[in-house]
């Protein structure tokens, strides 16, 4: 659970990179170790066939692997901010189409969903669906029509041209490219805990999110999960499958607020979970910067301590909106972007970006030819189905917009 290797594993499973984790010092690693000639390397060592990395971090794998594949052409007609499942939909389909198409991303593809073991009730996978394998097959899908992915490079900012049509995006790293119409898919950040102490102890037995990679490390210890949503459900599962003790804090007085019931179902029948309703963590106590126990109180303000492994938090977002003021975005009092017939409604509209006499698009945000979709949206479904026909739809919207800019296919 060091907190860089906790952090490479998280990697390599939300980009659907099957592996075999070795702790060291046992049976399996000393062998491994000793026929690769490596018993003095430095850890953590990574076999991938024929190559061998030691000391092996996130930044030395993208780099190896991802060789730094930046945008290949300076202009495009459609750029998709984000590579969740709406920023992926609207690849596909756009690039599709027949618009030149790119995709950045600061991070790896697949957004919040690709935390999630199986998305059951996603259309069209009755036996479920990795967030992490979705996203990877719908990348390929979009490189299948010449869309351009390129992940672990965000956009940092962006100013109109003198025409007022065309934005120049600034790529991390110092790159630009100009495009005809953009789309935000940016999702969502999880949103911290406010409780003394946690941010000291993140990746030193708490944790954003419980990918799956995790539950095998967990076998036989005691953790507590917070959250509701089916993401908490998925990753409470998870964990007592694997043989783990686990303890489910809930702030809400019942599940079905949040949760699906196929998932309640499960939990429900499973000996090793404990659900927690109207509880929260009140205190995080620590040894030698190590979480060592919790304390929770319950709504009559009962408090209990108890002696855990790790605490996993699946307490939901908030939306990644930070640049929207900067970039004149508006969005409500929450931060989630307003879109559509939502800005006719807002006195700020229309703004210094609208100098149009229509009215916005759907799913068009206050600046001209910028979309937004899927979490970060204002009014949005918080369900994989809901982005990817939000991201299908602003591709869709594309072709008018570059119909006003004069450019036909």
């Amino acid at each position: 659970m060091d907190p860089e290797h906790y952090r490479l594993r998280d990697f390599l499973t939300r980009t659907a990179q099957p592996y075999e984790w070795f702790e060291a010092n046992t049976p399996a690693a000393e062998r491994l170790l000793t026929e690769k000639g490596l018993e003095n390397a430095e850890l953590p060592v990574l076999v991938d066939g024929e190559d061998v990395y030691t000391a092996t971090t996130v930044e030395l794998l993208a780099e190896h692997w991802i060789q730094d594949k930046g945008p290949k052409l300076d202009h495009y007609d459609f750029v998709v901010i984000g590579a969740g499942p709406a920023g992926l939909a609207a690849a596909v389909y756009a690039a599709s189409d027949g618009l030149s198409t790119v995709v950045f991303d600061h991070d790896v593809p697949g957004g919040q969903a690709s935390y999630t073991n199986a998305i059951e009730n996603f259309f069209g996978f009755p036996d479920g669906i990795g967030g992490a394998e979705l996203a990877r097959l719908a990348g390929r899908q979009a490189e299948k029509f010449d869309a351009e992915l390129v992940f672990l490079r965000g956009i940092r900012g962006s100013h109109l041209e003198q025409d007022g049509d065309t934005m120049t995006l600034k790529v991390e790293g110092g790159e630009e490219v100009t495009a005809s119409v953009v789309l935000a898919a940016t999702g969502m950040d999880w949103r911290r805990l406010d409780v003394p102490g946690v941010d000291e102890l993140v990746g030193h037995g708490v944790y954003y999110g419980a990918g799956r990679s995790e539950a095998q490390q967990c076998a036989g210890q005691t953790v507590v999960i917070v959250g509701a949503g089916n993401s908490a459900g998925q990753a409470v599962l998870n964990f007592a499958h694997a043989r783990a003790r686990v303890i489910m804090l809930v702030r809400g007085d019942r599940l079905s607020k949040s949760m699906s019931k196929y998932l309640i179902d499960r939990i429900e029948r499973q000996p090793l979970i404990e659900v927690h309703l109207e509880t929260q963590i009140t205190e995080l106590h620590s040894q030698d910067g190590m979480l060592t126990d919790v304390t929770y109180a319950d709504r009559d303000g009962k408090t209990e301590t108890e002696k855990v492994d790790a605490v996993f938090l699946c307490i939901g977002g908030s939306p990644h909106t930070d640049w929207c003021q900067r970039e004149h975005v508006l969005t409500d009092r929450n931060g989630y972007i307003l879109t559509g017939q939502e800005l006719k409604a807002d006195e700020r509209f229309p703004g210094k970006c609208w100098k149009l006499d229509r009215d916005p698009f759907p799913l068009e945000t206050s600046r001209v030819g910028l979309f937004a979709a899927g979490d970060v949206r204002h009014g949005s479904v918080k369900r994989v189905g809901a982005a990817v026909g939000e991201g299908a739809m602003v591709a869709a919207l594309a072709f008018q917009r570059l119909a006003e800019l004069g450019v036909t296919y």
